[in-house]
């Protein structure tokens, strides 16, 4: 029997306040912003006798709206979309960082372990189903109520529009909410790939702790920037200089934030894609040719080779490791 699909959704169960109702929380905190919004806007209406403003007039846009205004509604709609998407990973960077430090030091510290250690469960099985937890299950699940969030949202603003004589669907129609869709959908294996090495550091960290695993996982980075720059400081000889340094090690703590490989410009520096959202290109940006190229980068896959042998020692001090000192 595969017990991996049963050990993926022990972990949801168990962490589904993270998983599901953290983005549930953040995106509906948005949507309610978005009411007080169209309600604010109505009362300055009532109240001062004066036009609805999102950016220009709406009885403007009733009036005389052109076909070139439908285009930049829409690629404005496209924006909405990609924010829809991204402020839910704050959040979930949050959950992941610390859901992967507990995963496998709280079964030692309240003793399950030693229940799960009795049944027909290998410990690569158990290491694999959180990796698997924290790279797709807890990500597609913020993709999918993001997107729920924003089709709710799109509908609040056509009632809201529609009151006052205005038809957003032309605005929906030019924009590009299917291509959006598949594109942010493209992102989460990559992201997946880049995060592998803080997910198989944090792991490394939470199978060997005794305890405190959050003090070791972030101490000995901070502290070997430090002794890089005070044997710099002295004159001797330093790993590529503290900025490098920086970088590699804040790889290791921080690339399981969704979308931390992608940077500010079209272009392609390096292992990571620049990203615009100049010129209503925000579609071009994630188009499916730059999503994949940042495979093409050794960075991604030294960074995957590092994060599985993170993982298998993991698995190791899963195997030989049961007790804490909590």
């Amino acid at each position: 029997m595969n017990t991996l699909p049963l050990l993926i959704k022990r972990e949801y169960w168990e962490h589904r306040g993270g998983f599901l109702w953290a983005p549930v929380w953040v995106t509906g905190v948005i949507l309610v912003l978005t009411v007080l919004g169209m309600i604010t806007a109505e009362v300055f209406r009532a109240n001062l006798h004066s036009r609805v403003q999102i950016g220009i007039s709406l009885d403007s846009l009733r009036n005389s709206i052109s076909a070139q205004d439908f285009v930049a509604a829409g690629n404005a709609l496209d924006t909405v979309q990609l924010v829809f998407g991204a402020i839910p990973c704050i959040g979930l960077f949050f959950v992941l960082f610390f859901y992967l430090l507990g995963a496998l030091y709280d079964d030692r510290r309240d003793r399950s372990v030693l229940f799960w250690k009795s049944l027909p469960v290998s410990d690569i099985a158990t290491v694999a189903s959180k990796a698997i937890a924290a790279m797709l299950l807890a990500p597609l699940i913020a993709f999918a109520v993001s997107t729920l969030a924003y089709l709710a949202f799109l509908i609040l603003v056509g009632i809201w529009t529609a009151v006052h004589g205005l038809n957003i669907l032309p605005a929906i129609f030019a924009s590009h909410p299917f291509g959006m869709f598949w594109r942010l959908l493209l992102t989460i294996p990559i992201d997946a790939l880049w995060a592998l090495p803080t997910v198989g550091w944090l792991l490394f960290w939470s199978a060997f702790a005794r305890s405190k695993p959050f003090l070791w996982a972030v101490m000995i980075p901070l502290l070997a920037v430090f002794a890089n720059w005070w044997v710099g400081l002295l004159g001797g000889p330093t790993f590529g200089g503290n900025l490098h340094l920086a970088a590699v090690l804040g790889r290791l703590l921080l690339s399981v934030m969704p979308g931390s490989w992608i940077k500010g410009n079209l272009d392609v520096d390096g292992p990571q894609m620049w990203f615009s959202m100049q010129d209503g290109r925000v579609l071009d940006s994630l188009a499916p040719a730059h999503l994949f190229g940042t495979l093409a980068s050794a960075n991604v896959w030294l960074g995957v080779v590092a994060g599985v042998a993170l993982l298998a020692a993991a698995v190791w001090f899963r195997r030989r490791r049961i007790e804490t000192n909590a």
